[in-house]
């Protein structure tokens, strides 16, 4: 049986980055977890991502039958993804010309320029009117309506952007949204429901479980205080870390651990946000109790989340969400905003609390109803890592992904049947 050929669009998100910067987060770990999930079903799959580095090499095996191409658009040199968008069409033209000469069975595109990409790609892999297009599936992973409603004029978005996502909904084959959030904000854009699925992100059960070694002191520090709260983030406001830091000051016997941003200790001191956050932090009372340890290497995540006594995770809005699922495979509650996927991933009160956004006293309560029974904390680790393993691995999702991908190769298959007969 000739494999599936799956070609994953990912314009600025490549499953090759250092995670923790301010455009590298949880779409890498999607993209290159569901590619290297996909290629253990079987398919053979290519990442399209653009080279965002002069000594890249054009292909990389990244994993058993998942290769990474980089596509030459724009500056060979890290640009944010926000001003990415008039490097598309030279984006588009090189994967056009790779689908005319190999087409994929199927194309996934992942964010919204890797879908208007993907679409114009496919324009140009018909050979006859037989022979209909590379069938398309599109995942957002944040959608522009959303990002405006709540950041208003802080939004850097192109233009552009909310009307390319609205017209992508006619356009390609399937939506696959991530949660059931995400599935009813498109359908207020539009999108008809019965061309939405929901397939949530995963987590790797042989790197996040309960069973891995205990934490090392981090950095070689140990601990400041008798509890502990991570976070582990992108630096970025949306992510509301600075209301961690406030409800810090209500939380005297608490130390938090910030993972994000930099990994170079000096790029991490000169960082924006990070010299924000800490005059916050001073301001209130907390300077001695927050420690910024920029981007770590992802196998020290899981040591990482087991360090904590409660891992914290409160944006103003998220499309998924993976942190909250790797902490609970690791056995710990989490704390977090009722917004988006964690609607679907932290059941309250059982594997976690959920409160409101912008909101520190409540968050500090939250934290403090945590801290003060251990019991609670254990019973509901455990159930966290119960329901990640019943639901949420890569396996699982991988294999939702790829039912979908059969049913619109199939769909394809009997189009050129009638067409022909």
């Amino acid at each position: 049986m000739t494999p599936l050929q799956v070609a994953l669009v990912s314009e600025h998100a490549s499953p090759l980055a250092i995670l923790g910067g301010e455009d590298a987060g949880g779409q890498n770990v999607h993209v290159a977890s569901l590619a290297t999930a996909l290629g253990r079903l079987g398919c053979e799959v290519t990442v399209y991502t653009r080279r965002d580095d002069r000594d890249l090499p054009a292909r990389v095996q990244f994993a058993p039958e998942v290769t990474v191409e980089h596509l030459r658009a724009g500056p060979p040199a890290g640009v944010p993804k926000d001003q990415l968008f008039s490097s598309m069409p030279a984006f588009a033209a090189q994967l056009r010309r790779r689908w005319l000469t190999a087409p994929p069975d199927v194309a996934h595109a992942h964010f919204w320029m890797s879908g208007w990409a993907a679409v114009a790609a496919s324009g140009g892999t018909k050979v006859s009117p037989s022979s209909p297009r590379v069938p398309l599936v599109q995942t957002f992973h944040a959608l522009g309506v959303v990002k405006r409603r709540h950041q208003g004029d802080a939004d850097t978005s192109p233009p552009e952007r909310q009307s390319v996502e609205t017209g992508l909904l006619s356009q390609v084959d399937r939506v696959v949204a991530t949660c059931t959030d995400e599935a009813a904000e498109l359908r207020a854009l539009g999108a008809e429901p019965e061309r939405i699925d929901v397939v949530p992100c995963g987590i790797d059960p042989e790197l996040f479980n309960l069973d891995g070694p205990p934490a090392p002191p981090v950095h070689g520090q140990s601990r400041h205080r008798p509890f502990r709260l991570v976070v582990v983030s992108r630096l970025v406001r949306r992510k509301g870390i600075e209301d961690v830091v406030r409800a810090l000051a209500l939380l005297p016997d608490a130390e938090l651990l910030v993972a994000g941003g930099p990994a170079d200790a000096r790029q991490l001191d000169r960082d924006p946000e990070v010299q924000r956050l800490r005059c916050e932090a001073r301001g209130i009372g907390v300077g001695d109790r927050v420690r910024f340890l920029g981007a770590l290497p992802r196998k020290q995540i899981p040591a990482l989340l087991r360090s904590a006594d409660v891992v914290v995770t409160v944006p103003w809005y998220e499309p998924f969400g993976i942190v909250p699922l790797e902490a609970m495979a690791c056995g710990v509650p989490v704390v977090g905003t009722a917004v988006g996927g964690l609607l679907d991933t932290v059941q309250h009160g059982r594997t976690g609390l959920l409160v409101q956004p912008h909101d520190p006293g409540g968050l500090a309560a939250a934290i403090d109803r945590l801290l003060a029974n251990p019991s609670l904390r254990h019973r509901m680790g455990e159930e966290g890592a119960a329901v990640v393993r019943e639901h949420f691995t890569w396996e699982q999702v991988a294999s939702s992904t790829l039912e979908i991908y059969l049913a619109l190769v199939r769909q394809r298959s009997d189009t050129q049947w009638w067409a022909v007969a």
